[in-house]
């Protein structure tokens, strides 16, 4: 993956630099304004990454000690985090083989009496059917919280990913197709979980920065419950208003180039890539395929491969009830079979906005011939 990043940026960035307001400010307001507006979210909360607003989220949404919040296992390890960093268990639960996603029996057979929350993830920009998930847990009480990540430019059901949600929280990370360097955000419908996640990522205070700057005698401010420094800069959210503007335009490239990878795979036997589920449309964040034991090389084989063809892929998504962090908690008892089928079988290829015709074929040429008949 390659940011797309050019003299817009630049500009922008120094235009915050001249103005002297270089922290969380008036730019960081313009762009979770634009945010929610393009996400058709009622509220958007910039926050200094999407792990910061996934824990944000879950302490608005009143996850505790005591609770049990679904995860899948088949992420990055940051969804399992959040819900520790509560105090609260996060409970595995395996994902559709076809999406990588959670889906409402894969969570029906990971519930138990003390589940609070459910986190859904996008992933790697794949849409998380929600409307079964929210069917099967609303009337149980259960918030369903959306680790839309990957999913800035991802549709689901003719929206916006993400739009669905109650609450959800963003990456800007680099390696996501809009970047602010760092950075995330949390989108909510309800107003009161928004207002406290506002106050919440600047220490709990009582008067904003900007309130206080506002005033040559500021009045005291007081610290209201145990809050965090989790705020966004405005040099970061200037790069993100930009970014906005070209996220139409990142998607539809990327599902060009996606479209390609397709093409080619489909003629190759023993190979299955990531394609759009029946209700949605990818932003191909991540493009990942499985290679199926007919292929005659294991993954590692492939990766291996293309490592000496000088191109650099990564292992699929990472089973997070495998890693030493989580191997030997208690994360529930739901059967993690497609989880570890995925982790070990899949990879994620390169894919970036200004990836040219010949570098894509490299990759296809590089993937087809590491096959064993």
């Amino acid at each position: 993956m390659k940011p797309w990043l050019g003299p817009e940026e630049i500009a922008a960035v120094s235009e915050v630099i001249s103005s002297g307001w270089i922290a969380q400010g008036p730019r960081t307001a313009q762009f979770e304004a634009a945010f929610a507006a393009r996400m058709e979210a009622g509220h958007a909360v910039a926050a200094s990454s999407c792990t910061t607003a996934l824990h944000l989220a879950l302490v608005v949404a009143d996850i505790g000690p005591g609770d049990d919040v679904v995860v899948p296992s088949f992420s990055f390890i940051a969804t399992a985090n959040a819900p520790t960093y509560v105090g609260a268990r996060p409970v595995f639960a395996d994902v559709d083989p076809v999406t990588g996603n959670l889906t409402a029996e894969t969570v029906r057979a990971a519930l138990t009496p003390a589940t609070r929350a459910v986190i859904a993830v996008d992933q790697g920009g794949v849409p998380v059917d929600l409307v079964p998930l929210r069917a099967l847990c609303d009337p149980l009480g259960i918030t369903v919280l959306e680790d839309a990540a990957c999913a800035a430019g991802t549709r689901y059901a003719g929206a916006p990913a993400g739009a669905g949600a109650e609450i959800a929280a963003w990456s800007f990370h680099p390696r996501k197709i809009l970047t602010t360097g760092e950075g995330g955000m949390v989108t909510t419908s309800r107003p009161e979980w928004a207002a406290r996640a506002r106050t919440l990522r600047e220490h709990a205070m009582s008067l904003s920065a900007a309130e206080r700057s506002a005033s040559i005698l500021a009045p005291s401010e007081s610290y209201t419950e145990v809050g965090y420094n989790y705020r966004m800069t405005d040099l970061q959210a200037a790069v993100g208003l930009v970014q906005l503007d070209r996220l139409d335009a990142v998607v539809r490239r990327r599902r060009e180039l996606a479209a390609g990878y397709a093409k080619a795979f489909a003629e190759i036997e023993g190979l299955r890539a990531v394609t759009d589920p029946p209700w949605g449309e990818s932003n191909f964040q991540s493009y990942w395929i499985e290679v199926l034991p007919d292929f005659g090389t294991d993954r590692n084989g492939v990766l291996e491969a293309l490592a000496g063809e000088g191109i650099s892929a990564r292992r699929g998504i990472m089973a997070s009830h495998l890693e030493p962090a989580y191997r030997d908690r208690d994360t529930g008892a739901a059967s993690l079979e497609v989880t570890e089928r995925l982790s070990a079988s899949t990879l994620i290829l390169p894919l970036f906005h200004e990836m040219t015709e010949s570098e894509q074929a490299r990759v296809i040429e590089a993937v087809a011939g590491s096959r064993k008949p």
